[in-house]
């Protein structure tokens, strides 16, 4: 399935594309990864390009079976879309709901990235994406992660609970943001 999202520019933030995630995208990968911040809240480590070219089968087996929608987030720097900056996952559940989970690269955080790829690939599950359609979106993050608090907020995820520690892969407490039907089957 080939699926291209394109979010325009404004006066302040420039024009974003949303699409899979292709090899000759692992050195990208692996440079977003190298970040210590955006490692502190990744569950997933990919330290090489093996690793990388995993992670990027993982997400097109995820495209193919219709199980997880990872998108690879570009910017435009003036010159066109460069390699990715970011990352926008929707996986659909079968009550209905859809976790959605996003990360940025350092040289992208600040610059409103996060909050419009997400809002764009929670706009396509609604209007176009996913079977079966989500009617609830599920965002979960570390509680001390204070910046996917607040993309969660800009998208209308509203905090619906703060869960306890699960360790080892989930060491701290989490927020739950919801957008959608909180009644679900």
């Amino acid at each position: 399935m080939s699926v291209l999202l394109s979010v325009a520019s404004t006066a302040a933030l420039p024009a974003l594309r949303l699409r899979a995630w292709h090899p000759d995208d692992a050195e990208a990968l692996v440079a977003a990864h190298r970040d210590p911040a955006l490692r502190r809240w990744l569950i997933t480590v990919i330290d090489s390009e093996a690793d990388a070219r995993r992670w990027i089968d993982d997400q097109r087996r995820g495209w193919a079976a219709g199980t997880r929608f990872g998108f690879a987030v570009l910017a435009d720097d003036g010159a066109g879309f460069g390699p990715p900056v970011g990352h926008v996952g929707v996986k659909p559940k079968d009550d209905g709901a859809a976790e959605v989970g996003y990360w940025t690269a350092a040289e992208a955080r600040g610059r409103g990235l996060a909050s419009r790829a997400l809002e764009a690939a929670v706009r396509w599950v609604l209007t176009e994406g996913s079977a079966p359609p989500a009617v609830r979106f599920e965002l979960f993050h570390a509680v001390d992660n204070s910046a996917s608090c607040h993309v969660a907020e800009r998208c209308g995820f509203g905090l619906e609970a703060v869960l306890p520690a699960q360790p080892p892969v989930f060491p701290t407490e989490g927020h739950l943001h919801v957008r959608g039907d909180s009644a679900r089957p």
